[in-house]
């Protein structure tokens, strides 16, 4: 709603929304799917080792994988990823 009527930018943060890194992947795909302009999705090379917010971090190994299955997604809606969350995955 605040992008349709505001046109402001919604950053979808599943990590903070589901508590726990079990729903983290849905929930960044549903962010895609349904419009969202970027994501806040908390890694940790060792979630069980974080100081804080360990249970709902995705293990870092993992990341590039969740960002090609956004690729995908986003492909199916119309979009694309920029280059930067591309690199950034590559990265890991």
């Amino acid at each position: 709603i605040a992008k349709k009527r505001l046109g402001l930018p919604v950053v979808v943060d599943p990590s903070h929304a589901a508590g726990s890194r079990e729903w983290v992947e849905s929930l960044t795909l549903a962010g895609i799917a349904c419009g969202g302009d970027g994501l806040l999705v908390e890694t940790h090379p060792e979630p069980a080792k974080a100081l804080s917010d360990g249970p709902q971090a995705v293990e870092l190994a993992e990341f590039p994988a969740l960002m090609e299955k956004c690729r995908r997604v986003a492909l199916a809606m119309g979009r694309t990823l920029p280059a930067s969350a591309r690199l950034a995955a590559a990265a890991c």
